[in-house]
């Protein structure tokens, strides 16, 4: 698990940004948000994730997003 926080909400294209731990930036959909409601979501907030693909398979995404 990685380990981050949010940086950009775009609620109304409903997906955001994290910020890693090594101060890279991740994209993240509302559907991979676990747990806890997307637009309840605020920027600066913890949250631990896992990197996988987008559904391409072309781009790395933060998926399983939880609120730390």
């Amino acid at each position: 698990m990685q380990r981050g926080s949010v940086v950009r909400l775009i609620r109304e294209r409903g997906f955001g940004f994290i910020e890693m731990e090594n101060g890279q930036e991740i994209f993240f959909h509302a559907t991979g948000v676990v747990g806890y409601p997307f637009d309840n979501l605020a920027e600066g907030q913890a949250v631990s994730f896992e990197i996988g693909q987008d559904t391409r398979g072309r781009v790395q995404r933060a998926v399983s997003v939880r609120v730390e």
